[in-house]
């Protein structure tokens, strides 16, 4: 065959695996050193990884075991059915997020339990937070596990905070959150976003938001993400290195708009609006309900998942492109049924899944894959 014929070849190859699910181009890349270099050519070139959305689903009644989890690819418009071999979640306490990034954490009064890889292969157990909590904010800022208020009435303190030093392997406790949080100092009412550096957080229906840097234990803040007046809740992740806001315009009878926003600026002066949900889209959030009471968020990369938790069968999907405009979609959410929404909780994470991840699943023996029909 003549080298023309190759190179042909080769793009050919390319543009198939372009098409393949990610699950499925593993094994491709295995074949011979030209598929290795067309597989990854396809990724980089013609169809590259987006971030994947995950849903775990755990009994709502001890001892909580994990009963399913489902994760959708944007790249190839799948869902797949994770399939745990030894599922590690069999303990006496729920899986919880109370961030929106891939952080998934376990509290009870004898461990705290935490993973932060995307199929959650790897969790870490230690010693509890000294001050106990039921509903706390939990994120993770760099090499830092933080967890702030949610403390019991029986604690002196409700506001304390608490960070793990996942290399020191201790934890310490350091000022606590603002006085102004302390009716509202539990993950139910606040929304949390976290990036490299810092930790937000902002009461879901005031707009009040403060940050927090772990290295310096600092305390930023009150600042006021509403600039919208007819705002009535909202939510906040992170976009690239600035704050996105995610709002309901309206009421909760009655709502309008659903919005998305960059905020910018180092004090968070500048809110440009990039994207309106379209109308049909708010309908399929609304569901059988015609009310949105509120809403969830999880955001990785330019994907932000968006979900009513009261009616979870439809899930809304916002890819942001280069110029700063939103592509909408809607996804069926496989974890519902008719039993699950009283026999289940469900969780939702997002992140950045290569063929790196998708080879450390395979390896560890313990999740396989299958596509949900």
């Amino acid at each position: 065959m003549t080298t023309e014929g190759a190179d042909i070849r080769g793009d050919v190859l390319e543009s198939i695996l372009s098409h393949v699910p990610l699950i499925h181009i593993l094994p491709a890349s295995h074949v011979s050193k030209s598929w290795n270099y067309a597989v990854f050519s396809s990724l980089r070139y013609f169809s590259r990884p987006k971030p994947w959305l995950f849903l775990h689903c755990q009994n709502s009644r001890p001892p909580y075991a994990s009963s399913s989890s489902f994760a959708y690819d944007p790249r190839s418009n799948h869902w797949l059915r994770i399939h745990n071999k030894n599922p590690p979640l069999q303990y006496a306490s729920a899986i919880r997020s109370s961030s929106n990034s891939t952080l998934l954490y376990m509290l009870s009064p004898s461990k705290f339990s935490f993973s932060f890889d995307p199929f959650h292969l790897t969790w870490h157990h230690v010693d509890p937070p000294l001050v106990w909590r039921t509903d706390p904010v939990v994120a993770m800022v760099g090499r830092h596990v933080i967890v702030a208020g949610g403390a019991c009435d029986f604690e002196d303190d409700p506001l304390s905070v608490e960070i793990y030093d996942l290399d020191a392997r201790r934890w310490d406790a350091c000022d606590a959150m603002p006085a102004i949080l302390k009716d509202s100092a539990a993950s139910a009412w606040l929304s949390v976003a976290s990036s490299s550096k810092t930790l937000y957080i902002m009461e879901q229906v005031s707009g009040v938001t403060y940050s927090f840097d772990p290295t310096s234990r600092i305390w930023s803040g009150p600042l006021d993400l509403r600039h919208d007046e007819n705002i009535f809740f909202s939510v906040i992740g992170i976009f690239g290195d600035n704050l996105v806001l995610v709002g309901l315009l309206g009421n909760s009878e009655n709502v309008k708009d659903v919005k998305v926003w960059e905020v910018k600026g180092k004090s968070f002066e500048i809110l440009e609006e990039i994207g309106i949900m379209p109308k049909e889209l708010v309908e399929k959030l609304k569901g059988e309900d015609a009310s949105i009471n509120s809403i969830k968020i999880s955001c990785t990369g330019d994907f932000i998942y968006i979900y009513n938790p009261r009616e979870p069968e439809e899930l809304v999907m916002c890819e942001i492109g280069g110029e700063g405009i939103c592509r909408w979609g809607s996804l069926k959410n496989p974890a519902v049924s008719d039993w699950s929404r009283v026999a289940e909780k469900m969780v939702l994470t997002s992140a950045d899944v290569g063929l790196g991840d998708l080879g450390k699943a395979a390896e560890s023996g313990e999740v396989r894959f299958s596509i949900c029909e």
